[in-house]
């Protein structure tokens, strides 16, 4: 799938220091630019296309809800503010999403996490359809290139993930939530916190646990839509 391509439109430094560095661990995001008020933000896109827009409520020169009615065919809108009020209005804009500050990472990959799977649902884009069938994953100072068809499951071990494969097993330096965003949705999915597993390999499950290859695997509490989709 290509990039997102996204800008940030930020007053406050914290904020944009937080949101550039949240975009720069998801693998899907190209951030553009980073505009601390509407007005900037409006002269570059006047040139310049993207697919995402960051942006905050309470800007100077021009408010964001202000801005975002100027716009005649805006690109996806998650806003980002400290103010609950306002969420109405922007559902009413068609925003994306609405997060409210201090922003936790899980909740803006929840939140990037729609942006894509509306470009990849969008008509006549061909190119945004996932095509490869494997990744490269970062193995001790090399790449090594697994297939989506090998994976059994993914575990989280701290600050390292552990992938086990039909081959055996990796251990990679990133987080389970990173290591969502580069799979396939509809061939794997999250049951736990700590835990993916590919849908396929399932052996057998309770509403409690999953079985793959002999292997026990918890579903969480907050997980258990996965026994609908088996």
């Amino acid at each position: 799938m290509s990039n997102i391509t996204c800008i940030i439109v930020e007053d406050e430094p914290l904020a944009v220091k937080i949101l550039s560095d949240y975009v720069s661990q998801v693998p899907f995001l190209d951030l553009k630019g980073i505009f601390k008020d509407a007005i900037l933000a409006t002269d570059y896109l006047r040139n310049h296309a993207v697919d995402l827009i960051f942006l905050d409520i309470h800007l100077p020169k021009l408010k964001g809800m202000a801005f975002l009615k100027t716009l005649v065919n805006p690109p996806e809108i998650i806003i980002t503010t400290a103010y609950h009020q306002y969420a109405v209005e922007g559902f009413n804009l068609n925003v994306t999403d609405y997060l409210l500050k201090p922003i936790e990472f899980e909740r803006f990959l929840v939140a990037v996490n729609k942006v894509k799977s509306a470009e990849r649902d969008k008509p006549g884009t061909p190119a945004l359809q996932e095509t490869k069938d494997y990744l490269f994953l970062n193995v001790q100072k090399k790449k090594v290139k697994i297939l989506f068809s090998d994976i059994l499951y993914i575990e989280s071990q701290k600050e390292y993930i552990k992938l086990v494969t039909t081959k055996g097993e990796h251990l990679s330096k990133m987080s389970t939530h990173e290591m969502e965003t580069l799979l396939p949705a509809h061939l794997f999915k999250r049951i736990h916190r700590s835990f993916i597993v590919s849908k396929n390999k399932i052996d057998s499950y309770t509403i409690e646990e999953v079985e793959v290859n002999g292997v026990s695997i918890p579903i969480g509490r907050g997980y258990r839509d996965i026994l609908t989709e088996l």
